[in-house]
């Protein structure tokens, strides 16, 4: 089944990057995304999904930034649109590090070379997508590249859910994906565990103050699901 996809949300994908290359001036190279990989969320990216994406950055003679863990004001480098491409494998790119003027640049570039800093993760609109009823497996056909990261802990690693519970058990507030995932392990579907993050967590945390009254009413929340046992840490 084909659809359009209407959702303006940015998504993300994380892989551990295959490092052809990096040098003492930032220069490095990299897979951003590879194709037949189903990754937590039961999607994976098709080949030619990049393909529309990087001809309209290529004709507006725009170049994609390299951010430091998928934050916008945290620019680190660019990546190079003349070697932006998709392979048979994915979606691969030549990046710098803007070593002089970054200082997270130099914190990436130290992790790369030491293997310490192992992911790449691409930022994205979802334009097409299709979905297999039978193996409930989602398609992503076109995706809009908004800009690729250099991340320390791939976001599709389902380990990390127990580093999200680790952060509810100390008080704090997950972010939307990870609340998401964490919904999806419970037990509820990819649609209700969307719609429970994005109104339900995200009133939350746009509240002025979060505090105990928060935390309480997303825990009661929580339970007022039929057969869900909130877990134990």
């Amino acid at each position: 089944m084909k659809r359009k996809d209407q959702s303006l949300a940015v998504k993300y994908r994380s892989f551990d990057y295959d490092v052809k290359a990096v040098s003492d001036d930032g220069l490095f190279s990299g897979y951003g995304s590879v194709f037949g990989v189903v990754d937590s969320y039961n999607e994976v990216v098709a080949p030619g999904a990049f393909l529309e994406s990087i001809a309209d950055l290529k004709a507006k003679s725009r170049a994609l930034p390299v951010l430091w863990q998928h934050r916008t004001g945290e620019p680190i480098g660019s990546w190079s649109m003349d070697t932006l491409k998709e392979d048979t494998k994915g979606l691969f790119g030549d990046g710098e590090l803007w070593l002089a003027d970054a200082p997270y640049a130099r914190i990436a570039m130290r992790g790369m070379k030491s293997r310490s800093i192992t992911g790449l993760s691409i930022g994205y609109y979802v334009r097409e997508s299709t979905f297999d009823e039978k193996t409930r497996i989602r398609t992503l056909t076109k995706l809009d590249l908004v800009e690729i990261s250099i991340v320390t802990v791939p976001a599709n690693d389902e380990a990390r859910t127990d580093t999200i519970k680790s952060k509810l058990a100390h008080g704090g507030l997950p972010s939307l994906p990870e609340f998401e995932l964490l919904l999806r392990e419970a037990g509820f579907s990819k649609t209700q565990s969307a719609v429970i993050a994005n109104r339900g967590l995200q009133h939350l945390l746009r509240s002025e103050s979060v505090g105990d009254l928060a935390e309480a009413e997303l825990v009661e929340a929580i339970k007022s699901r039929p057969a869900l046992t909130l877990p134990s840490f």
